[in-house]
């Protein structure tokens, strides 16, 4: 046997190391050739003259390995002409044939012209129903067999158990079970396999259990009922403990099917770690794994982002020829998106894949993850020509992928084209997803256009549709509006109340986010992290700095554990706050659970550390990052231009564009302020005149720079002919700026020009005022200067003064000049003193 993954040893789950794992890349044995019979032609049938000698058994024999419904008709027609019309047997043999091969309309139509119908005809017709999923019409067939006159035998039961599934749920199943006792067919193990299975896809797990243990006779079947029925509920530990005591009590080892119903179950609850845990098992028990087996753990692989398992699964399905199952080739196409391995995901859907609406889907999915719009596009309009876009499914993945890439404006678009479509009927995903887009651009009458067709379609009172309209409210401020969207929703989920929550803490109505709490509690919801998420996110939007980071502080001793959205909302405030000590505190929690080499995250932490005045700690931050964007590009080269770090701002840039990044205004702006610091007029010049083949709109502050680097150089002249032919208004700034490099430079004529304009867009700052007075003392024009201090003393101007600070155990203590209003003033004052009469004793 091939093994899949080794080593076979198996760690505690705590500790497993998947990166331990590697797929063996033997070739399994081929198997021996074995001579079979000439395979049957499916084109027309030829036969001899002594057609009319075969037997109904031979009929049967034909029938039961028909698997090809063109042939199986020619076998109906030639029986038909062989006078076996009417023959009960061969037409049972034709109805289980033609019910096997999907072919309902011709089972129905057999089965209605039969003259003569035995049990297994009618147990035949009814399982024609229930693989078509017409569980009401089969139970009324069943109805009907219970008049028939002969006698009912214990292989229909499993068969009419099946019907409770989709109708009648375990009310019908335990009137069932009474029948089957009647009959005295409840001893049977295959009856009794199938009441436990009953019980189980119904949900009541207490009576598949308990007649488990109550049956006089039990094989594989019977506890893999109930163990598939303990998984496929998410009571995983319960399954877990029915498999170890099938051993132990009748002595019967686990077969593939348990191995599958664990792995499986484990997957689709989320249990990720353990269903790979269980896959090493399963293998290690000395089961080869199949399809199914793979492509049920394949999210879990996705989930955890373990590519190289992946890569590894994928390896072993090729080898064992098992590519040509779409739920494999979906399933790999979903790891490889998950995983950012968009290229890989294009291989697999172009040379696997069966080109179905889930793989369709999934590749769109993964093309606007991974930020490539114009190839989801491309995609989308190649699904539309091969009419793969005929229903809704397509489109809701192109709105909510633009929502996701922030192109709110085309997913606007997109959703009005699904508007105008006849053949298609927009759903509550459609609308919650525009409506999203809504709320992130505050489009708040468009939204509520879109409110009012959810309203005609009765789709306001959806889950997802109710959720995302209390959020386009809260968003928009108006959280009346918020209220009445949500007291409409029927089913309300924790994101409905989050959003709701959320409203409040944005809107500062910390009393009703207090109240709606309450209620939240009082429905059975317990607020999770997502709940104090929002309640962090709307102190930092109100700038309430100090508030978010003391609820960081009150979640973590509350045992919630913070997430990577807590981090990248709480960041920002110890940037606005510069309170380094809490920053490294953060960021050493981000450290610990994994999250700091996240692109958001990581940027933040570079700004972070970078507005709080330590470049090298922002470095380090940004080296840890695993994957670079823009964003993180753009994080460390502004730390370099904030702090005047001109050289390493330009190399960085130039760094940028080999990498192949396409730089956008703040990348541009953060390298002409390196420029500016690093004196290199004709390095700015460059940059300045890249933008326009970047398509980049040079903005006032991208002319702000230059005429800032011009002056600070010496060569006012040209920054003045910046100004004058640039397409912009100056403002206060950019004259600000002119005037200051003639102060460095002592040029009075450009000076004065910039002074004028100044005051002229800003008279009572006194900021411009001193400026002036300083470009008269550059030149020693004393008596204008005179005139401008004489000015500014009638004017009774102020120069706003500044401000420091310190932190201290966590607490920040600021100090403005002549300021008397901090709690300690006396002991503060009292230490300036003795600190001003020591400095004045060593002078």
């Amino acid at each position: 046997m091939v093994s899949l993954l080794l080593p076979i040893a198996q760690p505690p789950i705590e500790s497993l190391d998947f990166r331990a794992s590697k797929l063996s890349f033997s070739k399994s044995n081929p198997p021996r050739r074995l001579d079979f019979p000439p395979s049957i032609s499916t084109g027309p049938a030829h036969f001899s003259p002594l057609d009319n000698l075969v037997s109904s058994s031979t009929y049967a024999s034909v029938l039961e390995s028909c698997k090809c419904p063109k042939l199986g008709k020619q076998v109906h027609a030639q029986a038909l002409k062989n006078g076996f019309r009417g023959h009960e047997f061969v037409e049972t043999k034709l109805l289980q044939m033609y019910g096997k091969c999907g072919c309902f309309d011709d089972a129905v139509q057999l089965f209605d012209k039969m003259r003569q119908r035995n049990l297994h005809s009618w147990t035949a017709i009814l399982n024609v129903y229930l693989s078509n999923g017409l569980y009401e019409d089969a139970f009324e067939c069943f109805g009907q067999v219970r008049f028939e006159e002969f006698e009912l035998e214990f292989f229909l039961f499993p068969v009419v158990l099946k019907i409770c599934c989709g109708y009648g749920g375990v009310e019908l199943g335990k009137q069932l079970h009474c029948t089957v006792a009647k009959y005295g067919f409840a001893s049977s193990i295959y009856v009794g396999n199938a009441l436990i299975d009953m019980y189980g896809k119904c949900g009541s797990l207490d009576y598949a259990e308990k007649f488990l243990s109550n049956m006089s006779k039990r094989d594989c079947v019977s506890w893999n009922s109930v163990i598939t029925a303990f998984a496929a509920n998410g009571m995983l530990s319960e399954a877990l403990e029915i498999f170890n005591k099938m051993s132990v009590e009748d002595n019967l080892t686990p077969n593939f099917i348990s191995w599958s119903a664990l792995v499986g179950g484990f997957s689709q609850n989320g249990y990720d770690k353990e269903a790979i845990e269980h896959l090493y098992k399963m293998q290690a028990a000395g089961f080869q794994l199949n399809a199914q087996t793979l492509a049920s753990v394949l999210p879990a692989c996705g989930r955890l982002q373990m590519l190289y398992l992946g890569k590894e699964i994928h390896g072993y399905l090729t080898r064992h020829g098992l590519m040509s199952n779409s739920f494999v080739v979906n399933g790999l196409i979903d790891v490889y998106r998950r995983c950012g391995d968009i290229e890989d995901a294009l291989l697999v859907f172009s040379m696997y894949s069966m080109k179905n609406d889930v793989s369709y889907n999934t590749m769109l999915v993964g093309y606007f993850e991974n930020g490539e719009v114009s190839k989801a596009l491309e995609l989308f309009y190649q699904m539309e020509h091969e009419g793969k876009c005929e229903d809704i499914i397509s489109w809701n993945s192109m709105i909510s992928g633009y929502v996701n890439n922030f192109m709110f404006s085309e997913a606007l678009s997109m959703f009005h084209q699904v508007m105008w479509k006849e053949e298609i009927e927009a759903d509550s995903f459609t609308l919650g997803s525009a409506l999203a887009a809504c709320a992130d651009t505050g489009l708040l009458r468009r939204g509520k256009e879109i409110h009012s067709y959810a309203i005609a379609r009765g789709l306001q009172t959806d889950p997802f549709v109710g959720g995302a309209l209390v959020e386009l409210y809260s968003k928009c401020l108006d959280v009346g509006a918020a209220q009445k969207a949500f007291d409409e929703v029927n089913d309300r989920h924790i994101s409905t109340w989050n959003a709701l929550i959320s409203g409040y803490a944005r809107s500062e109505d910390m009393v009703s986010v207090e109240r709606t709490l309450e209620k939240m509690k009082a429905d059975r919801f317990d607020p999770n992290i997502y709940t104090w998420n929002s309640i962090i996110a709307g102190h930092v939007e109100n700038a309430h700095n100090e508030s978010a980071l003391q609820l960081f502080l009150d979640i973590q001793s509350s045992g919630l554990r913070p997430d990577i959205y807590t981090i990248g909302t709480v960041l920002p405030t110890c940037s606005r706050l510069a309170t380094l000590d809490r920053g490294k505190q953060i960021h050493a929690y981000a450290i610990r659970f994994g999250y700091d080499s996240n692109i958001h995250i990581g940027s933040a932490v570079v700004d972070m550390y970078a507005k709080c005045g330590c470049v090298k700690h922002a470095r380090l931050a940004y080296d840890n990052i695993k994957k670079y964007n823009l964003v993180t590009e753009n994080a460390m080269l502004t730390a370099y231009a904030m702090h005047g770090y001109g050289e390493e701002g330009i190399a960085f840039f130039r760094r940028i564009l080999d990498n192949g990044f396409i730089p956008d205004d703040i990348t541009f702006l953060s390298a002409l302020s390196s420029c500016v610091h690093a004196g290199l007029v004709e390095t700015g010049l460059e940059f300045f005149n890249l933008m326009r083949s970047y398509n980049v709109k040079q903005t006032l502050k991208h002319y702000t720079c230059m005429v800032d680097l011009l002056s600070r150089t010496g060569k006012i002249n040209e920054a003045l002919k910046v100004i004058k032919e640039m397409p912009l208004d100056p403002d206060t700034v950019i004259w600000g700026a002119l005037l200051g490099g003639c102060v460095i430079h002592g040029n009075l004529e450009v000076g004065e020009i910039a002074a004028n304009k100044l005051i002229g867009l800003e008279p009572e700052n006194t900021g411009n005022h001193v400026m002036v007075a300083n470009l008269y003392a550059s030149v020693g024009r004393w008596g204008d200067l005179a005139k401008i201090r004489q000015l500014i003393n009638e004017k009774k101007m102020h120069k706003k003064p500044g401000c420091s600070w310190i932190e201290d155990k966590g607490e920040i203590h600021v100090f403005v000049a002549c300021d008397t209003s901090h709690q300690r003033t006396d002991e503060i004052y009292e230490i300036l003193n003795i600190l001003t009469s020591q400095i004045r004793v060593e002078n």
